[in-house]
Parts: C-alpha cells; sequence; structure tokens
C-alpha cells in the first residue's frame, strides 16, 4: 500500500501554512509528515505548524526542508527525506508537502517518480492556494507595480519582478488539481465568480476549484482524492551539479551592481524548451531560472530586545510600505506578554495575533522576501521606529 502524498503550492502569503494548520486538527485520525520548504533563513512557518500540530489530537510531525526552493533542491534535501520516511513507512499514513511561495509543484511530482521511492509513495493531489484579494486587485499579473518601486533607484531592474510573479503564480496553477481561493471572508458572491473565471482562464485544467472560508477546508476536498496512479506523472531525472556547482537556496544579501537580473529573461522562463510543450518544466528549468534571477532575496532581522507591540507593528508596515517586499513574517517578543507576537505580511496587508502557547525564546525575528529589498534600509526603519536596535 502506498503513502498517498499531497503537494500544497501557492504563491507568497497565499495562506498555505494556515491552511495546513488547520487541516492537521481536522485530521485525528490520521498519522501525518508535514515537509515545510521556506524562503527565508528562519523557519517561521515550520514553527506555526509545529505549534499547530502540538495542539491537535492527530499525530503529526513536521521536518523542515529550509534551502529555499524545493524545486531546487529535490535530490540533495527532499528526496533523502523522503527515503528516511520510507523507512518508517508503517508509521505514516498521509505525507504533505508545502513548498515555499517562490517554489513550482512540477519538480517534487517528478521525483514522487523516483525509482527508489515510487514503490512507496504516490502522488494523490496538487493543491494551489490563491490571496483571492490580491487575485481581483490584479497583483499577481503582470504590470502591477510593488511597494517601494516608484522611489526604488533601480526601478527599471524591478520590471522583470512584475514578469517573474505572474510566470510563478500561473505555472503554480497550471499543475494544480484543486485551487483553493482562500481569504475570502469578506467578498461577496459576484467577486468570488469574477475570482473563478479569473483563475479559469488562467488555468484550463483544474478540475477541482474550493473556497476556503477563514482557511479552513474540508480533508474530503484536499486528501485522498486519489488523482494520479504510478503512470501518470514523468520519469524523475536527476539534475547533477559539476564541481564548483551552484546552490540554488535564496540569496541572502543584497547583490553588487553586476548582479541584476537581465532585462529579457524569456530564455530562462520554462516556456517552450528545446521538444518540451509550452509551460512544460524540466527538472533543471527552474533552477536555471533562480540562478540567473538573483533580484529575489530575503533576509531576516533580530533584535534581542523587547518591542513595544504597537510600534513593532507600525515598522514592519512601514518597511513593506517602502521597500519592493511580497512577504515579511516573524516574531515579535512583547513586553509583559507571555506569549509572543506573530507578524504576518502580504505585500502592505498586515496581521497580527498572539501565539496560544508561551515559547522560551527572547529575541524577535523578522522574515522580509522580495524583489531588491534593502536590509540596511529595513533595518534603519525597524530601529527609528522601535527605539530598538535590529541587525
Amino acid at each position: 500500500m502506498k503513502i498517498p502524498v499531497t503537494i500544497v503550492t501557492g504563491f507568497l502569503g497565499s495562506g498555505k501554512t494556515t491552511l495546513i494548520c488547520s487541516l492537521l486538527k481536522k485530521t485525528p485520525d490520521r498519522r501525518l509528515a508535514v515537509l515545510v520548504n521556506e524562503f527565508g533563513e528562519v523557519s517561521v512557518d515550520g514553527d506555526l505548524l509545529h505549534a499547530a500540530g502540538e495542539d491537535s489530537e492527530s499525530k503529526v510531525e513536521i521536518h523542515d526542508l529550509p534551502n529555499g526552493c524545493i524545486c531546487c533542491c529535490v535530490q540533495d534535501d527532499f528526496l533523502p527525506m523522503m527515503k528516511r520516511l520510507q523507512e518508517r513507512k508503517d508509521e505514516i499514513d498521509h505525507v504533505v508537502i508545502e513548498t515555499s511561495g517562490l517554489a513550482l509543484p512540477t519538480p517534487v511530482m517528478r521525483a514522487l517518480n523516483w525509482a527508489e521511492i515510487r514503490n512507496d509513495f504516490e502522488l494523490d493531489s496538487v493543491l494551489t492556494v490563491v490571496d483571492t484579494p490580491l487575485l481581483l486587485q490584479g497583483k499577481m499579473e503582470s504590470g502591477n507595480e510593488v511597494p517601494g518601486q516608484a522611489e526604488a533607484a533601480e526601478a527599471e531592474t524591478l520590471i522583470t519582478h512584475e514578469r517573474a510573479v505572474d510566470d510563478i503564480f500561473s505555472e503554480q496553477l497550471e499543475n494544480g488539481d484543486v485551487v483553493v481561493l482562500n481569504k475570502i471572508d469578506d467578498l461577496s458572491e459576484d467577486q468570488l465568480l469574477a475570482a473563478e473565471e479569473m483563475v479559469r482562464k488562467k488555468a484550463t485544467k483544474v478540475r477541482f476549484l474550493e473556497l476556503a472560508h477563514g482557511a479552513e477546508l474540508d480533508t474530503r476536498l484536499c486528501m485522498g482524492l486519489k488523482l494520479y496512479d504510478e503512470n501518470s506523472l514523468p520519469a524523475f531525472v536527476p539534475h547533477h551539479h559539476g564541481p564548483g556547482g551552484h546552490h540554488h537556496g535564496p540569496v541572502s544579501s543584497t547583490p553588487g551592481v553586476g548582479d541584476a537580473p537581465p532585462e529579457d529573461q524569456s530564455e530562462f522562463d520554462g516556456h517552450a524548451h528545446g521538444e518540451m510543450d509550452d509551460h512544460e518544466h524540466g527538472d533543471g528549468t527552474h533552477m536555471h531560472f533562480h540562478e540567473h534571477d538573483v533580484g529575489w532575496q530575503s533576509f531576516v532581522l533580530h533584535c534581542h530586545e523587547s518591542q513595544d507591540a504597537e510600534k513593532v507593528k507600525q515598522a514592519v508596515q512601514k518597511v513593506t510600505e517602502e521597500q519592493p517586499v511580497l512577504r515579511a513574517k516573524g516574531f515579535a517578543v512583547i513586553e509583559g506578554k507571555q506569549h509572543r507576537l506573530v507578524l504576518q505580511a502580504v505585500r502592505t496587508r498586515l496581521q497580527v495575533y498572539y501565539e496560544k502557547e508561551h515559547v522560551h525564546a527572547h529575541d524577535s525575528t523578522v522574515v522580509f522576501i522580495g524583489y531588491h529589498p534593502k536590509r540596511k534600509e529595513a533595518i534603519a526603519t525597524m530601529c527609528e521606529i522601535t527605539g530598538s536596535k535590529w541587525g
């Protein structure tokens, strides 16, 4: 009996982690292994999933794959992890894989057909989670500016960002079996119909389109669907790096002047490569894209001092407004509070709440992800508004 695998994909801030957290609480009868992959140096999503797993009645184990883009490290990180799970296959009922917001699901789908693991695992379905309000605002399309773009000295290089967002998001949609329209609580029926139409225009092969109120989804709509068999996935061909090969994780510092992405990235976007059909990516294609597009960067800021809740919220908000940041997430230790403040920003939309459980942490940590964000300016903003030292 093969172990079913569900892949959860979606762009930065779409709500993948929140959705999975809710699923963990609804599956007390399943022994779940969750693999979480993040674009950033600190596993914020991993911490949230660990907390959700401990809070649920189900038997959940969380495994972090921290190298930024799971589709770029299937052989180095993903496959070894799957082989370790394979050794304990009698203890696992279902595997859930959360990709980072900048990853494509295709290489992971192919990797499940790797000779050494395909007899014990099978792809059940691919879920693509969508930030519906951003979709309706046109923020997932080419030609829309991002926070801080107008003021950025290198504004011309950020044009590349607009296209990159659209390319990645479109590929995530096209490879999804189930598209989940998330964050719909304040949307009207007409808006939901408009969002559905936009999704179906971008992804004509989507099998199911579901609505998630409060990031809640019935497990019957996303687990145990059995949409694939052993013959429905292409063979996995490992991508080998020769001596001195590149590591394709996130760039954790701002590149130099000579590292700007090329103006024309059409040769890297995965469309019509060799004999492949349009939109079909080989295992090395997305690696090639990330290798040349060094604009996607992440950096983490730490502070050893307790924070004022309102000031740290204002600081993170201002960074997202002034910088080309698409995602910010982290934890802040608040003076006088036992529980950490969780900060979650998607573009300039910031959400905060306190953790349910007390964590013995003394540092505040915020990860910023974007296209050419400036670490020094972010540090200056955080220090100025909070009155504490960040770095």
